[in-house]
């Protein structure tokens, strides 16, 4: 037996553990090394795989560091201007109610220009899911303070660290939403381990058949990390998300209706 041979037989149908799924794109990823947003692509992908509804989801991207989110996963998508995501899902899912829509949105997309337009989304109860992923600054733009900014956090519109007196308190976007008769399932996610992104891909998963029963938004709010917007390492932003995101920006479930 040569070596080629050997190698087919161990990579055969049979043998295979894990492999790529073919709704995330072969191509090159445009994002920061220790970017969340790379992981965040690749569990919607895998679940958008396992339920086999590849023909059938819409995404909407957004204006930030994703929206080119459209070059990494095969699905048909369209593109929001800043902050309206939330709108043209509501007129998506409402004229084609047969598709899985979903909005992928940044904290500086969603929880700022487009906050008044996830507010009413979530208030009507539109039959979309929503991923929020909060990493607490402006990344695409050079690293400016967001609405999700924490109190003393240094960026670069807050070099002595952000000052809550003058420029009001971290919005808690899934608190706020929680809230609203027209969401159905809320929750605050990360992906920084094996672990967690099998939390997430649940929940991902659970949004999704949630909008096959027209009850109500779902919310999955991601924290990540922004190595190049916090100036640090990968390994430093991990850290630094736990030891500081989490614990104003807890983990789990708010809401599940």
């Amino acid at each position: 037996m040569t070596a080629t041979t050997e190698l087919k037989n161990i990579i055969s149908e049979e043998n295979v553990v894990y492999k790529k799924t073919s709704v995330l794109l072969d191509n090159e990823m445009h994002y920061c090394p220790g970017c969340t947003h790379g992981v965040i692509h690749k569990a919607i992908a895998e679940v958008i795989d396992d339920m086999g509804i590849q023909e059938k989801t819409i995404g909407v991207s957004p204006v930030g560091c994703s929206v080119l989110a459209y070059n990494y996963l095969d699905i048909d998508w369209q593109q929001a201007a800043h902050g309206r995501a939330p709108a043209l899902a509501t007129a998506t899912s409402r004229l084609m109610p047969e598709k899985y829509v979903f909005t992928y949105q940044g904290d500086g997309d969603l929880a700022s220009i487009g906050c008044a337009e996830i507010m009413h989304a979530c208030n009507r109860g539109e039959s979309i899911v929503v991923f929020f992923v909060n990493n607490a600054i402006y990344g695409m733009t050079g690293g400016q303070m967001a609405p999700t900014t924490l109190e003393g956090q240094v960026t670069a519109t807050s070099p002595y660290g952000r000052d809550c007196q003058t420029t009001g308190f971290p919005m808690k976007i899934s608190e706020m939403v929680a809230m609203l008769p027209g969401t159905r399932f809320v929750t605050r996610e990360s992906a920084e381990t094996p672990g967690a992104v099998r939390k997430l891909k649940k929940a991902i998963r659970k949004g999704f058949e949630n909008t096959r029963e027209n009850k109500g938004i779902s919310f999955i709010e991601i924290v990540g990390t922004c190595s190049s917007g916090w100036k640090m390492s990968p390994v430093q932003s991990n850290v630094w998300m736990k030891e500081n995101m989490f614990p104003y920006y807890p983990l789990g479930t708010l809401k599940d209706e």
